[in-house]
């Protein structure tokens, strides 16, 4: 009499993995938006939220994980990127929080392998490093320098962790405010007027190449996204460019 039971019960899963499997993933990514409006404020991380709390962020990179590499295919350009984009922001603020209370990203791995050399993201039914998500992936298939400002990469001087998740309806209103955003940031970027120079990030130096692919120097290419008065000045006359220390201290509250 169990046999009829067991099959019963068998089956139903099989209906309930299949049914499962045909949903339509979620582009407007509103899991990982619920996570983030919670556990950030002010673009710092409330990661011991997140350790009493592991399920919500676990069950979302677990979504993400079930994505395959030919529904991925199918996408369009910002499905792609939002997705990638969310994947590596959700991915480390899971690798923070397993670590934490972390002083640094920096202080994960060992002496021979740095953080993002980890494999600690799960994608196409393999894993995969941070590294190879952003260089390999987004650097590579996107050619969208503005990506620099979307990826958080857990420390105090990079750009702001958002309250939401990128979603593609969005993606280019929310790729600009993050450049005006991190641009407006004075302890990373700013221009001084009485010595004709304009301070930038680190990651303007990292990544010149990604960004003078859309523009002729680091200075008309970050001028849009300077505050106003900032703005004036670079756009009247050329300035010499420096770069500020970076502060690679966690970015918790």
């Amino acid at each position: 009499m169990k046999f009829p039971t067991c099959l019963t019960t068998l089956m139903a899963l099989l209906w309930a993995l299949a049914a499962s499997a045909g949903e339509p993933f979620d582009h407007t990514h509103r899991q990982f938006s619920s996570i983030l409006g919670r556990s950030v404020t002010n673009g710092l991380v409330n990661y011991r939220g997140l350790q009493l709390n592991p399920q919500s962020l676990d069950g979302y990179v677990s979504s993400l994980a079930r994505v395959t590499r030919p529904e991925f295919n199918r996408w369009d350009e910002p499905q792609r990127m939002t997705f990638l984009l969310n994947l590596y922001n959700a991915a480390t603020l899971r690798l923070v929080r397993e670590h934490y209370p972390v002083v640094s990203i920096r202080k994960i791995g060992s002496v021979f392998t740095s953080p993002w050399s980890l494999d600690v993201v799960e994608l196409f039914g393999k894993r995969i490093s941070l590294d190879h998500l952003e260089h390999e992936m987004l650097r590579k298939d996107f050619h969208e320098p503005r990506i620099h400002f979307a990826l958080v990469c857990a420390a105090r001087s990079c750009p702001a962790l958002r309250a939401e998740a990128y979603m593609a309806e969005r993606l280019e209103e929310q790729l600009k405010d993050q450049g005006i955003r991190f641009l407006a940031r004075s302890d990373q970027n700013r221009v001084d007027a009485a010595t004709d120079t304009l301070w930038l990030s680190e990651i303007f130096k990292w990544y010149e190449a990604d960004f003078l692919k859309e523009s002729k120097s680091l200075q008309e290419f970050v001028t849009p996204f300077l505050p106003p008065d900032a703005a004036q000045v670079a756009r009247g006359k050329r300035l010499k460019v420096r770069f500020s220390g970076y502060d690679w201290s966690i970015n918790s509250y």
